[in-house]
């Protein structure tokens, strides 16, 4: 067989896959629609409208409306989040508990396939949410410019870049998932919080700083407010790029190499 049937043979294993995943989400996509779509909503409406028509435009905000400062940023929360959510329990369970994954590699589908649907799974998931969002926040007036195109895919690739470590982390987990608490405690609402999503960075005492550097959302929250606010020039906004893409390369050779370890005996 030639290389490129093999490669079109391995995508169409891991697009069968994306629609097993499907399957079930259109029966229970109702259950899902509060924490992918509407909770970053909630949010916008709170902080964005509510807390924000507290905050005066100035230097912080760029002169814009703490609305406008906000909406791009809550999108990579929320899909990070949400990407996390994703790659966390509901991968352990395709070892642990539900084992589908073992059921779908005693066919002639491979570790690395189950992976790659998984993942592309984890992308329509993150662009469905992203896009849900987009359109709501613009009912609220949250865009300047149709950067929110360039927003909304920025939100996807932040989103994968924290998702590729993170299902390393459950193919790799052996236990009940304890430790994913520990993700969402000690890593994802820290870097929620401090990574320029509600206020700037600059604002964190300088010893601190590199810790919002290293963190995958900093990087997407900056591309993302570039995006809209017309505020990024292009050599940040490829060191941006080029980090989000590291941290997702990382991840997906972690992630491989712990699924190809779990599933073939």
């Amino acid at each position: 067989m030639s290389s490129q049937a093999t490669v079109v043979g391995s995508w169409r294993a891991a697009w069968l896959r994306v629609e097993g995943h499907w399957m079930w989400y259109r029966r229970y996509w109702t259950s899902n629609l509060y924490s992918t779509g509407l909770q970053p909503l909630f949010f916008l409406a709170a902080m964005g409208l509510g807390f924000g028509s507290q905050v005066q435009p100035g230097a912080a905000t760029g002169g814009l409306s703490y609305l406008h400062y906000v909406a791009p940023t809550l999108l990579c929360s929320g899909a990070v989040m949400n990407a996390v959510s994703e790659s966390s329990y509901p991968v352990l369970s395709g070892f642990k508990w539900q084992k589908d994954y073992v059921a779908v590699t005693a066919t002639p589908i491979t570790p690395g396939q189950v992976f790659g649907g998984q993942l592309l799974w984890t992308a329509m998931r993150l662009a469905l949410a992203a896009s849900v969002y987009a359109v709501m926040a613009a009912v609220f007036g949250g865009w300047l410019n149709a950067g929110v195109i360039l927003v909304v895919l920025v939100g996807v690739g932040t989103g994968l870049a924290c998702a590729t470590p993170v299902m390393a982390l459950a193919a790799s987990t052996y236990d009940e998932g304890e430790r994913f608490a520990s993700v969402f405690r000690f890593v994802v609402m820290p870097m929620t919080l401090f990574s320029g999503t509600f206020f700037p960075i600059e604002q964190i005492p300088a010893p601190l700083r590199p810790l919002a550097w290293i963190s995958p959302l900093w990087h997407g929250n900056e591309l993302a407010r570039g995006a809209t606010l017309g505020t990024l020039d292009a050599l940040p906004a490829l060191g941006h790029l080029a980090y989000l893409a590291a941290v997702f390369t990382a991840g997906t050779l972690l992630a491989r190499h712990w699924f190809h370890k779990r599933l073939v005996v």
